[in-house]
């Protein structure tokens, strides 16, 4: 059977290879060039219109290839407008520059593309340029603030290393993740952020909420923005519908950067900075009326003792005032021939932090392989290997008073905490710990070596005038494991003496292993001159997900000692996640002459986490574009493109991996060990949380593609949401995991992007980003209940019919039938994004600015320091209606009766990104080209917020997460110096 079949491949191929070789073909070369200065262009993309028949330019914008006689050549480029030109041994063309980028081409399935000017969804694209070229970034996800319309970013905590959240166009889950999809080269990110098993001393989710409370980073900050040539997000299942069960957080496609044909180009740039804390709050200023205020009698004496001394400290910049050096170098390679090219980039980041033994090394190696093996055969490989290790403190909440937050929060300016002759740290009396002796003494650290490897194999097995079939299998792994390590030595204030665990010792070991591979068909056709054309898709997706987490815990140390075994009890916890899924998907796109484009499709996903493993659900989408412009009744001169779109597609979000069994826990019985149902009753049933979007919208281009405009209007309807049930008791259970609620998500995103100077030695262009997004709960099956949050009179969210899943609720005055009052919801009232760049011979500058309007936060700090009488602003009068108490005394005087005064406006106006470059002259002979230049990141920021910074999250990137605030990490503005160098 087998060589049956391998017969008839042969004569099909030989067939189609003599029926190519019957059409009579020339040789066609020429240059592409660009701008208005008919500068060389390297990879244009040349095409023989009608075929998938073609090649780039080398960096001398020369190109060379094979075209029937008389044939049109179609030429792109991203930023430039697309063009045609006949077929000829001499062909010489430039390319107009696009601002608006109709010509570019953006991801319209899992193996097809589209240019933007037919798109029906809104699909947010960021260049290499706009992600990194600025300034020096961090992280990826970092890079990635006030860059794209409709997204909520927010970091987790200021801490290096990264930590940073993003919901795309809202909640797409109450307990589930609201994170995006990753996907780079073709590659399956985790983006996981795993405990370090800290509970054990921090004790943070002993009261209130327990969640993981470490301030663990997210796994997507692995990633080199330097390595990025560009991304994609799909903001909701109307366009990542096609993506199936992964993607009703929306999906981020990352494609990194390959080589060039042509001689081998090397770049070095060396970026050397500072980092320091953004918004010092100050310290309260003492008498002896408020040390007995807050204090008692009995502290005056030892505060004028230290006055009289002066041994008065700051505290906030002993342990918050470290100036950070940051140090990124860098080399790249690419180049390569017809059939070989390649592209290599080596990077070494170290970052220290405010905080002092805090930091953040990565080592970064990425090899880009792209070859021809035939002429129909082309394979692409993506390598990358990463080694991270980051060094994150011990802040946020805790139940034990021991993070170095809390118990600065709690320490007046007379405490005498510093070592000693002796080398010692003295107890510090106010507080469960000396902070000080915790920074210097304490290990809190994640160690990160990853793999990531991916590939692309692209057959041509039909190429004629009018049609086209490619055969893509594509696949990759992601595999990394990641080591935590913390210690807390006995010699620590709230180790020693019993007030501890006389030193602990938790290490943890978490490997991790993502694996997928997908076969795709894709069938151009183009029939005749009827002006349509058609694309056709089909394919299988494989993906496994197999995680491993063991934390093993030690505490009794023997002395200095830290490995596990050299203790008094040892604990150990492990947590495996294994997750299979498997799909199929059916795409088509219809184009009339880029008059209307259609495109429908379907994706059907079955997963191991279902409660029936072997159901398919299925995900639709469809979509129309028209551009109106292209119709011969269309007679509005200054509007050069007027597109009309809609969009409809559904996405879907797994179940938690385990959720459809009743666990069983182990447990001790009078020694001998045992097993006991756990509290949660499995669902056989269980199934996907369910997202449906409808998208529509109209996009401008005017003063000849100098000005676009883009609105876009959506609804996203997220149903069978996955909540955890109270039942009764009398089951043997508590809780359930249930299908039970439906939300829904309306928003508006407007962009504006100029380009109205280009000149030979000036240009300016500028984007300018609205975005909205409102919620609200639209059905729920069990009674309305609070979360995310500690207790209801400090501030929770609620969950409720007709409200917003983000209200934030408390107690206070006019109480609702629940008891409760609605202070304010964590969404924004609006976002706006301000991104100008102007060159002026050879300098560069841009800059962009970010205004999130509205939103509010639970500023837990400022309780905490309340409560210790140390907050800054405890003695202005500003928030008492009477204008009598001091805003320290006031705040306290409503607890536990109004939880208004903890309840603050989360608005700021940020620069978040400002850089000038220089281009030196230099002789060809030395270099290519050489650029200096200076940036910062969040250099300017205008905010009323009563603490560090209103981007706060005590509970990372989990469900309702934003917007809680306890003593977090602070964030940091960063001051940067470049140099790069080209060969």
């Amino acid at each position: 059977m087998k060589q049956h079949y391998s017969r008839c491949l042969l004569t099909f191929l030989a067939l189609l290879c003599l029926n190519v070789a019957m059409a009579q073909e020339i040789d066609v070369s020429g240059t592409i060039m660009g701008g208005e200065n008919g500068e060389p262009l390297p990879g244009a993309t040349v095409m023989v219109k009608g075929t998938t028949n073609g090649t780039i330019t080398d960096f001398d914008g020369k190109f060379k290839l094979k075209a029937p006689a008389g044939a049109r050549l179609l030429v792109t480029s991203i930023g430039f407008k697309s063009a045609e030109v006949d077929a000829s041994s001499n062909v010489t063309l430039t390319l107009e520059e696009d601002v608006t980028r109709l010509n570019e081409v953006v991801i319209s399935g899992l193996a097809s593309t589209v240019k933007r000017g037919n798109l029906a969804n809104s699909v947010a694209s960021i260049s290499a340029k706009e992600l990194t070229t600025m300034s020096n970034q961090s992280t990826m996800d970092g890079a990635l603030y006030g860059k794209f319309k409709g997204a909520n970013i927010v970091s987790n905590s200021g801490a290096p290393g990264g930590g940073i959240s993003i919901k795309l166009r809202g909640l797409t889950s109450i307990n589930g993740s609201n994170e995006p999809l990753y996907i780079i080269d073709g590659v399956y990110l985790d983006n996981s952020s795993i405990s370090a098993g800290l509970n054990v001393v921090s004790a943070a989710a002993g009261g209130g909420s327990q969640s993981n409370q470490d301030n663990p980073s997210n796994r997507i900050a692995d990633i080199d923005p330097e390595d990025i040539a560009s991304i994609e997000i799909l903001k909701g299942a109307s366009a990542a519908a096609i993506y199936g069960s992964r993607a009703s957080g929306g999906v981020v496609i990352i494609t990194t950067k390959r080589g060039e044909r042509g001689e081998t180009e090397v770049t070095l740039s060396q970026t050397v900075g500072v980092t320091q804390i953004l918004n010092p709050l100050g310290t309260r200023e003492w008498d002896a009326a408020k040390v007995e205020a807050a204090f008692g009698a009995d502290e005056v004496a030892n505060f004028q003792s230290a006055q009289a001394a002066g041994n008065l400290h700051d505290y906030e910049d002993e342990l918050y005032g470290n100036k950070g050096f940051l140090s990124t170098s860098r080399v790249t390679a690419t180049g390569g021939s017809d059939k070989t090219k390649f592209f290599m980039g080596i990077t070494r980041k170290d970052d220290e932090g405010i905080v002092k033994n805090t930091g953040y090394e990565k080592t970064s190696f990425r090899l880009n392989l792209d070859q021809k093996i035939a002429s129909w055969l082309d394979l692409k490989a993506s390598t990358n290997y990463i080694h991270s290790s980051a060094d994150r403190g011990f802040f946020n909440n805790d139940n034990s008073g021991n993070t170095m937050g809390i118990a600065f929060v709690a320490t007046p300016s007379w405490a005498q905490l510093g070592k000693g002759s002796n080398g010692l740290y003295p107890n510090n009396p106010y507080a469960a710990s000396n902070f000080l002796q915790t920074r210097d003494l304490i290990t809190n650290n994640e160690t990160v070596n990853r793999f990531l490897v991916g590939g692309t194999v692209v057959a041509r097995l039909i190429t004629q005038d009018n049609q086209s079939l490619r055969l893509n299998v594509n696949g990759g792994i992601d595999q990394y494991t990641l080591s935590t390590t913390a210690i807390f030595p006995n010699t620590l204030q709230f180790q020693k003496d019993g007030n501890g665990l006389n030193g602990v010792s938790v290490q943890g070991n978490t490997v991790t292993q993502n694996s997928n591979a997908s076969i795709f068909l894709i069938h151009d056709f183009f029939p005749g001159s009827s002006g349509f054309s058609f694309t056709s898709q089909v394919g299988l997706t494989f993906i496994d997900f197999d995680q491993n987490n063991i934390i093993a815990t030690a505490s009794n140390m023997n002395g200095t000692q830290t490995n596990l075994d050299q203790s008094g009890s040892v604990s150990v916890a492990q947590n495996r996640i294994i997750q299979q899924d498997r799909g199929f998907f059916i795409q088509e796109e219809v184009n009339f002459n880029d008059m209307v484009i259609a495109t429908a499709g379907v994706r059907g996903d079955k997963s191991s986490n279902n409660g029936d493993v072997n159901k398919l659900y299925y995900y639709p989408k469809g979509a129309i574009a028209i551009n109106l412009h292209n119709f011969d009744f269309w007679n509005v001169n200054f509007l050069q493109q007027t597109k009309l779109r809609a969009a409809y597609g559904e996405a879907g979000n797994f179940a938690v991996f385990g959720d459809k069994f009743s666990a069983l826990n182990a447990v001790n019985i009078d020694g001998s060990g045992g097993l006991i149902i756990s509290n949660l009753k499995g669902n056989r049933e269980i199934a996907p949380e369910r997202q449906s979007e409808f998208e529509t919208g109209i996009d401008f281009g005017l003063m000849d593609g100098k000005i676009s405009i883009d609105a876009t209007y959506y609804v996203k309807k997220v149903d069978d949401l996955l909540l955890r049930a109270q039942i009764p008791s009398s089951t043997g259970q508590t809780t359930a995991v249930v299908n039970a609620a439906t939300m829904e998500n309306r928003g508006v995103e407007i962009g504006l992007n100029m380009n109205l100077i280009r000149r030979e030695n000036f240009s300016w262009s500028s984007t300018t980003s609205f975005w909205r997004n409102t919620s609200e709960v639209t059905r729920l099956d069990i009674p309305s209940y609070t979360v995310g949050g500690f207790a209801d009179f400090l501030g929770q969210f609620r969950i409720k019919e007709g409200h917003s899943p983000t209200e934030i609720i408390g107690v206070g005055a006019n109480p609702d039938e629940d008891g409760l009052v609605v202070f304010g919801d964590q969404q924004p009232d609006f976002q706006m994004s301000f991104l100008n760049q102007v060159n002026y011979g050879p300098l560069e500058f841009s800059m962009l600015w970010h205004w999130k309007q509205g939103g509010e936060n639970i500023n837990l700090t400022a309780l905490l320091s309340d409560l210790s009488g140390t907050s800054p602003d405890f003695d202005k009068v500003d928030l008492d209606p009477e204008g009598e108490l001091g805003n320290g005394d006031y705040r306290l005087s409503q607890l536990g009766a109004n939880t208004a005064p903890y309840i603050e406006n989360a608005s700021y106006v940020r620069l978040r990104e400002v850089a000038l470059y220089y281009k030196l002259p230099v002789l060809q002979d030395y270099a290519k080209s050489v650029k200096i230049g200076v940036s910062a990141n969040n250099l300017l920021n205008f905010f009323e917020y009563r603490s560090y910074d209103p981007e706060v999250s005590n509970f990372g990137g989990q469900g309702l997460s934003s917007g809680v605030e306890v003593t977090p990490f602070p964030s940091s503005k960063r001051y940067n110096f470049h140099l790069i160098v080209k060969f």
